[in-house]
């Protein structure tokens, strides 16, 4: 948790189960800011109550707005990229929309990224990536390949994209 330490990070999906957790380890690292980066208010308003922290900041905001995302990400160290669709049925239903978060919104993290020169990227992915039956799976699948690409297109910049794969847990 050294590296994280004097770092301001900011985590896209920070109010979800995965996101949420991230910025309560961040917050035992050292960090010296986490900006939650969500598009639902009142899990931010939830989270503001339960954490009480004055390092967290909270940036209303979607992965799908270039601009909005562009603005989240200035001064910032590290991302998570936690944001994004995750429920197999609401996948299938809406597959445009699965993959405007998923796959365009991931696109617009790279885009900002290099922008910004952050140092590390981190896409946190799903085991539905392995071989992909749904859009859910499909669309992660496109997102991990994008972030694995972005090594490549970096340019001038330092920027590093990982991705890593969570399954279905209990406890």
């Amino acid at each position: 948790m050294k590296e994280f330490k004097n770092k301001v990070v900011l985590v896209t999906g920070g109010t979800g189960s995965i996101g949420s957790e991230i910025v309560r380890q961040l917050l035992e690292s050292g960090v010296s800011q986490v900006r939650v980066f969500s598009r639902d208010e009142h899990k931010q308003h939830e989270l503001k109550l339960e954490l009480k922290d004055k390092r967290v900041r909270y940036l209303i905001g979607d992965v799908r707005d270039r601009e909005r995302l562009d603005f989240a990400l200035r001064g910032v160290d590290i991302c998570f990229h936690a944001a994004a669709l995750k429920h197999v049925p609401i996948c299938e239903y809406n597959p445009f929309e699965a993959v405007k978060t998923n796959v365009v919104g991931t696109q617009n993290v790279i885009d900002a990224s290099i922008k910004h020169n952050l140092e590390r990227v981190v896409l946190i992915s799903t085991d539905k990536a392995v071989s992909p039956e749904s859009v859910l799976g499909a669309s992660k699948l496109m997102a991990e390949r994008l972030i694995t690409a972005a090594n490549l297109v970096t340019g001038p910049s330092r920027t590093l994209f990982s991705s890593v794969r969570f399954g279905n847990v209990l406890g």
